[in-house]
């Protein structure tokens, strides 16, 4: 609480006085901005360096700035009116990801006392919730975690809590990571966290909260610091009594006993004053997160499987992630879980997770095959539900009003009639068997019809039935009588000054004056001089006067209103206070609604989808292979322009659970081995799947190692966080995993990147026996499938023609069919790339001269012009041949013959005497005949073991 002598708001000493004040305040760190409430909410103000951040993002103009106060110490300000300041908090807590403090006075305008009444955070929005969200939905949920390191056997001891207060749980989990803290990833993928809280401590530098601090950047998760003391467990059996439903003490809970998890938790209630609300006690439930019965996700695979929008991303066009192609929810709670959904498929933790997709799969079918019932359900019920959760939050915390009441009160009509309507999908899906205990919510119905007067609803007037209580209805008779005379007063006045009511005489309820009469200036003459009429004021709009008895009637009429008023809002909080005892059911019901809002908007993504999706089959894990018929990347199918031609995909256990691909820059590799990853999730969330036909088994994570980028000011090299990400992999992949590499090796030397290429994929299909799909400009990498049978080469299509100078400016024009096909693409056209994107042709022509260059460096592992793999041998131009179709031997042996062949003409050549070499000097232009008659000769002495090599015979057939 601070003290701020100021006489007047605007005056130069208030604002001295403020300045003066302001400069006192703790100190903040660079992501929080302090707002300042100014005469009750009307508007707030920001100051110093907040006050700059804002002239530049909101109103983006420095001319909004004003200072106040004295040079050279005036503090510059910023006004913000009440729509701006909400719009600013909203935007800054989402998607810019800023903590929030709001100052308030006390006692109004005059006040000169501010306290801190209101902070936020991305993870904490429960002080700012009503503000900020009074008129809309919370359409994602804001969770916040806690995480608490410790070594134990030099092991990496992870205790966490998290909370979400839209439904009041705090979840705990504690495991043993490995040096990467792989596992933390994936935790905070899954919970879709926004905030977290780590211990710091100056003291000490602990490298594994350097590598958490690393993993919240590369997950876009605001970090915040707290005091190793807040993380002790004194109080934390005292402070779970408080808030956990039951009478069961938390010591006697399982979750009680994961020590180093209640550290954590500790830290979350402290940070989150859960305690100091009172509607928080009795009402949060403790649960156990188990790791295992989620897919894992890692940062890397939300990123390369276009899953959720980032905070970056909000506003872009839906179709850019899968989260935009799902989402057709009706209800913010759908919303909600759909993209909790997305971020935690799940796995064989306790469940049947094949039985489970399968369930969800069969209702997605219902609602596909029945699009009647579909479109009603989503556009008549589903469309006018409420957020249950929100609601019974506002009723537990008694600011809820009459129309929250009739809100649910009015889904409770409609799931009444909904209920019937879903006899076959509650058959068919063991969530919903639960749907008849809903019918309990008839005794809420029963209490919202006793005690509200459903007859002034049309009229938008939320009150209680008079005869709910014997004095309201008192007071109503009351209030009926005073009407009654204010209406007789009303024509007898009228009758008196032979004034047409409607026309003339017009009674009013004056805010200043109450009930009271009003003439026109003209007609006002009818009332001078005449002492039975009492003039209040005259105003453009006319002249007001009263009389004798109306002035009695109107002060009996509004003290009966006052009266009836606080009647109605002891009664209001009684009604309130009864809903919120219907709050476990409410909840169910939510979860009902969420859950079938979900169910439909797959159903009616997948129908609507340019070629619909296919109900997959679904495998349990390690039982079967993935095999796709047709897929498609469902982003990128729905794209303006865009003609996606689909490919087949066929990864089968020690036949092809390897694929090497390779092909064209621009040609399709990316989208081919991402879109399996995505199908791959889809089919696990029991979603239909943009395929003709699919199988898939059940998978553990999916992988992904793509594109990095340069996170310098961080000390991490595109190279680095590609071994990093690769690293991940390696160490956290089992054989029930789909691994998507794209393009590794990149960040470094050609040498160097090839023999990790290599080394990381003999890996992975020899000792991980995952399902892997390797998209590189690698060629050499190909060879693997000769070392290891389950290893398979694919490359996309390119149709190469010679130019035809008249019509095209290029040497070689390419047509990029996108088409996967078996066998290997020994070309990637980078420098035809560039001049698709119209480089300027000096460099263009430059690149192919060093191109060309670099054939003659390095003798027979050389670059060649157009291509970006080492060319084949620099003596001899190589064909379009497919190594796969030879053996390894064969290749080396052929070599070795071809080297031979040469060496005997070189050394035929080097023989030739002195004599022989002025006469073919003197022979002119016979020259190259000659040599070319030389080599003739000798391959017909080699023509046997020639043709016994199949691999050396295709070489001198094409020659």
């Amino acid at each position: 609480m601070y003290q701020v002598k100021e006489k007047a708001e605007n005056g130069d000493a208030s604002e001295l006085g403020f300045v003066s004040f302001y400069k006192k305040l703790p100190s903040k760190g660079e992501d929080t901005i302090r707002l300042f409430e100014r005469q009750s909410g009307d508007y707030y103000t920001v100051h110093g360096p907040d006050a700059i951040y804002v002239a530049t993002h909101v109103f983006r103009t420095h001319s909004v700035i004003k200072y106040w106060g004295r040079q050279p110490d005036s503090l510059p300000t910023v006004n913000l009116t009440q729509a701006a300041a909400k719009s600013f908090l909203r935007e800054g807590l989402t998607a810019k990801q800023l903590k929030i403090e709001i100052w308030t006075t006390e006692g109004g305008k005059k006040s000169g006392k501010f306290d801190l009444s209101k902070k936020a955070s991305p993870g904490n929005l429960q002080d700012v919730e009503e503000l900020l969200f009074a008129n809309s939905d919370i359409l994602s949920a804001p969770v916040i975690m806690s995480i608490k390191l410790s070594k134990k056997d030099n092991l990496n001891n992870v205790g966490v809590a998290f909370a979400d207060a839209t439904v009041r749980q705090i979840g705990v989990s504690e495991y043993v990571d490995n040096d990467l803290l792989s596992n933390t990833e994936s935790l905070l993928i899954q919970l879709g966290v926004k905030e977290c809280l780590v211990q710091s401590d100056p003291k000490e530098k602990d490298i594994e909260l350097g590598k958490l601090r690393v993993i919240l950047d590369r997950c876009s998760i605001v970090m915040t610091e707290r005091k190793s003391s807040e993380f002790a467990t004194h109080n934390i059996e005292q402070d779970l009594n408080r808030l956990l439903k039951g009478e069961t003490s938390a010591a006697t809970r399982p979750e009680f006993d994961l020590k180093v998890a209640m550290g954590a938790t500790a830290a979350l209630i402290s940070y989150l004053s859960l305690t100091h609300d009172d509607s928080n006690h009795a009402q949060y439930a403790l649960v156990r997160h188990d790791l295992s019965q989620y897919m894992r996700l890692d940062a890397s695979a939300l990123r390369a499987l276009n899953l959720i929008p980032s905070t970056h991303e909000v506003g872009q066009s839906k179709n850019m992630t899968l989260f935009g192609i799902l989402n057709r929810c009706k209800t913010a709670q759908g919303v909600r879980l759909l993209g909790q959904w997305l971020k935690q498929p799940f796995d064989n933790g306790h469940m049947n997770v094949m039985a489970f997709a399968v369930k969800r799969q069969d209702l997605v079918e219902v609602l596909v095959q029945d699009n009647n019932s579909r479109h009603i359900l989503r556009d008549d019920f589903l469309k006018p539900m409420p957020d249950m959760r929100r609601l019974t939050k506002r009723f537990q915390r008694s600011i809820a009003s009459l129309e929250d009441v009739v809100r649910v009160y009015q889904a409770i009509l409609k799931v009444r009639v909904l209920f019937p309507m879903l006899g076959p999908i509650s058959a068919r899906h063991f969530q919903l068997n639960g749907l008849e205990h809903v019918e309990t919510l008839g005794r809420y119905a029963d209490m919202v019809e006793q005690t509200i007067d459903l007859e002034e609803l049309d009229r938008h007037n939320y009150v209680i039935k008079p005869e709910y209580n014997a004095r309201l209805q008192e007071l109503t008779e009351h209030l009926s009588n005073a009407r009654d005379a204010l209406d007789k007063e009303h024509r007898r006045v009228g009758k008196d000054l032979d004034l047409d009511l409607d026309k003339k005489l017009h009674l009013e309820n004056n805010p200043t004056w109450g009930y009271c009469f009003r003439l026109s200036k003209g007609d006002a003459k009818a009332i001078h001089n005449n002492r039975n009429y009492i003039e209040l004021t005259t105003q453009k709009s006319g002249t007001f006067f009263t009389t004798k008895t109306m002035k009695e009637v109107a002060s009996s009429f509004r003290d009966y209103s006052e009266e009836y008023q606080k009647e109605q809002s002891s009664l209001v909080k009684e009604v309130v206070s009864i809903a919120a005892t219907y709050t476990p059911v409410l909840e169910a019901l939510d979860d009902l609604l969420a859950d079938l809002d979900c169910i439909a908007s797959m159903a009616e993504a997948s129908v609507s989808a340019p070629t619909p999706y296919v109900k997959p089959t679904v495998l349990d894990k390690g039982g079967g292979d993935l095999i796709l018929k047709e897929a498609r990347h469902p982003c990128l199918e729905v794209q303006d322009e865009i003609s996606f031609i689909p490919n087949d995909v066929s990864l089968v256990k020690g036949k092809s659970d390897f694929l090497i691909i390779t092909g064209p820059n621009m040609g399709g590799k990316s989208t081919y081995i991402r879109q399996v990853g995505v199908v791959a999730l889809m089919a696990q969330i029991g979603c239909f799947v943009p395929c003709e036909e699919a199988q898939l088994p059940v998978f553990d994570s999916i992988l992904c190692r793509v594109g990095a980028g340069d996170s310098q000011l961080k000390g991490v090299s595109t190279f680095m966080a590609e071994m990093l990400e690769t690293a991940t992999i390696l160490k956290s992949a089992t054989q029930d995993s789909l691994i998507i590499i794209d393009e590794l090796g990149r960040g470094t030397s050609t040498y160097d990147g090839f023999g990790l290429a290599w080394a990381i994929s003999e890996h992975i299909t020899t000792e991980i026996h995952a399902f892997c799909l390797f998209a590189t400009h690698f060629h050499e990498l190909t060879a693997l499938a000769q070392e290891a049978p389950q290893v398979q080469n694919l490359h996309v299509v390119a149709h190469v023609t010679a130019r035809d100078s008249a019509k095209s400016k290029h040497d070689r024009d390419i047509t990029l069919l996108y088409k996967v096909e078996p066998g290997v693409c020994d070309q990637s056209f980078g420098i035809h790339v560039a001049e698709l994107a119209n480089f300027p042709e000096n460099v263009v022509k430059l690149a192919k001269r060093k191109a060309e260059e670099l054939e003659d460096f390095g003798g027979t592992y050389n670059y060649d012009a157009d291509h970006e793999r080492p060319a084949q041998c620099d003596l001899v131009e190589t064909t379009h041949f497919e190594p796969s179709k030879y053996s390894r031997q064969e290749m080396e042996e052929g070599a070795k013959l071809v080297e031979e062949v040469f060496r005997t003409w070189t050394a035929q050549k080097s023989g030739q005497t002195g004599e022989d070499v002025v006469m073919s000097e003197a022979i002119e232009g016979d020259e190259n005949a000659a040599q070319l008659q030389q080599l003739r000769a000798i391959f017909d002495q080699y023509r046997p073991r020639i043709e016994a090599n199949p691999w050396c015979r295709e070489i001198i057939e094409s020659l």
